[in-house]
């Protein structure tokens, strides 16, 4: 491999920000972030080194979900601009060298929709057959609903024609029938229409709901035989339509199964997935202070395609999602970082940011950040993280880590001129409040968070061995140490983190390496020489992190 495929598989080694338009930016003083206002901080994310734009639902929607109840799959929600105002994000991002991917959320519609509009007010529409009904009153399915404080069964009864409908989300959310050759072929035809605007990949909502065909009746299914050739059929149409496109998918599914979401080790289906597995693993390490937990969950990755990847995070727009752990785990992480009622939703997961749950601490939350970037994957930031917002509890469930992006210490947080009551949330208050966090700030101080996430966010950058080494844990005797080692090429890189709070010395022994090298530390000034043997005992604070890159006497690679 050589460092120029890094530009094929740009995904391989990205960094990628997700956020919601409604929330970022309000340029026109409605109340409603718009297009407009992202374009005025797409800046900002070129500063910080973002390469992958993610933007959430920007389309015509009922308002059910947040924007992933959609009314029009083709359109922009007028409050956020119009197409125009979309293709000239686009171009601006990629002037500034970011791609820029949407979500694809084509596992329902809105009960608005007009296709569904259509199918509810007659058996003889023509898009009865969109949607999966029966004539026959559904058993209990309180068990199956992916909202249990909203929903208690994931069949609706369609008072009209007597028939119910199957939406596994909100009863606002009918399921499309992908088992329909006609609905999987509008699917692809939406995906060419935003690829032909410009856009180079989707985040793909829910995917196993996608493809799941029970519920609709067996003479349909027969149509569909295998979910995961129309799966890999959308890849190729990503693949010939944009060359070099990508789809990351949402497959909160142990990893013997998210392999087969990649398409088994051939890899000709979905190009990334999130690593929810090691995401909850991390909590509760960080819960224990013991990365036991997270060393398990990133050695029982199934082997992979080389061209696919992994997506690591710390936070997403949902709620933080701890449904793989035990019930015993889960409580742990639920004692130590959301403790209140009120920080939990659905008894399966977290409504809190990552610096208030750990007090604000700051050598936590940079530790915490510098361990993801460390890991191997491709880190997905969500808008915010990078200054360390917290979130307004007020809010409703997940709607609490989805409040307006804090800009400056003034009104609105800077977002919005408009009165407090037009904005799409709350602002956040109290000592996570845009007085104390804001982007303006932080931008002017050397020493804060949005400055050393630009250090990470460089340094990831220059470590191509991070997104596509080898991963190696490497042996030493404190429990709260992670130690590991990725090798790519030339490069070989040292990671080390100290999940407590005391002080540790860690002694390791670098495989193939003796005193012709040295270690340069890449997140603060400093050198390291090993001993013939490849030993060395290093230092890490309480909370401590440290990147070391090993460099050989004959290295060019640039420290």
């Amino acid at each position: 491999m050589r460092i120029t495929d890094t530009a094929d598989l740009w995904w391989k080694n990205a960094v990628v920000y997700c956020l919601d338009v409604e929330t970022y930016l309000d340029w026109d003083g409605d109340g409603c972030g718009d297009f407009a206002g992202l374009a005025q901080r797409i800046d900002h994310l070129a500063d910080l080194g973002v390469t992958c734009l993610w933007l959430m639902p920007f389309y015509p929607t009922a308002e059910r979900d947040d924007g992933y109840d959609i009314t029009d799959f083709y359109g922009v929600d007028p409050r956020l601009g119009t197409h125009g105002d979309l293709v000239e994000v686009i171009r601006t991002a990629k002037d500034r060298g970011m791609r820029v991917i949407v979500d694809l959320v084509v596992n329902h519609t809105s009960a608005k929709h007009p296709w569904f509009r259509s199918a509810r007010s007659s058996k003889d529409s023509p898009y009865r057959d969109w949607y999966v009904w029966r004539a026959d009153p559904p058993p209990d399915t309180s068990a199956e609903v992916v909202f249990p404080d909203q929903e208690d069964s994931i069949w609706q009864l369609e008072e009209k024609t007597g028939e119910w409908y199957l939406h596994k989300f909100y009863k606002e959310q009918p399921d499309l029938n992908v088992a329909n050759p006609a609905v999987r072929d509008e699917i692809a035809k939406v995906m060419g229409f935003w690829l032909q605007l410009g856009i180079d990949g989707f985040r793909v909502d829910a995917v196993p709901f996608l493809l799941e065909t029970s519920g609709i009746p067996e003479e349909e299914t027969e149509r569909f035989p295998d979910p995961h050739e129309y799966l890999r059929a959308l890849r190729s149409l990503v693949d010939r339509r944009a060359g070099d496109g990508v789809l990351l998918g949402e497959v909160n599914l142990p990893h013997d199964q998210q392999q087969q979401f990649f398409g088994g080790t051939d890899g000709d289906e979905l190009t990334m997935q999130f690593d929810f597995i090691a995401m909850q693993a991390m909590y509760l390490s960080l819960a224990r202070c013991d990365v036991a937990p997270l060393v398990d969950a990133l050695t029982s990755r199934p082997a992979t395609n080389p061209d696919n990847q992994w997506g690591m995070f710390v936070r997403n727009h949902d709620e933080l999602t701890l449904d793989k752990l035990s019930e015993d785990e889960r409580a742990e992480v639920f004692a130590a970082f959301g403790p209140d009622p009120d920080m939990q939703v659905y008894d399966r997961g977290l409504t809190r940011r990552l610096p208030p749950m750990l007090a604000g601490d700051p050598r936590r939350v940079r530790m915490v950040y510098s361990l993801m970037f460390s890991l191997p994957g491709t880190p997905v930031l969500f808008y915010g993280e990078e200054i360390g917002m917290g979130e307004n509890l007020a809010a409703e469930g997940r709607l609490a880590v989805r409040t307006p992006m804090q800009w400056t210490s003034g009104r609105n947080g800077g977002f919005s001129t408009a009165a407090p009551s037009k904005l799409p949330g709350p602002v956040v208050e109290g000592g996570f409040s845009p007085e104390f966090v804001n982007v303006a700030d932080q931008r002017r101080d050397p020493d804060s968070l949005l400055s050393f996430m630009k250090l990470l966010v460089r340094r990831y950058r220059e470590s191509p061995e991070l997104g596509w080494g080898t991963f190696e844990v490497l042996g030493q005797p404190h429990p709260q140490v992670l130690a590991h080692l990725s090798t790519w090429d030339d490069g070989t890189l040292v990671a080390l983190h100290n999940l407590g709070a005391e002080p540790r010395t860690v002694p390791l022994v670098l495989p193939d390496c003796g005193s012709t090298h040295r270690l340069e530390d890449l997140l603060e000034p400093g050198s390291t020489p090993l001993a013939d043997d490849g030993s060395v005992e290093l230092t890490l604070d309480g909370y401590g992190y440290r990147w070391l890159r090993v460099v050989a006497e004959d290295s060019r690679r640039l420290v």
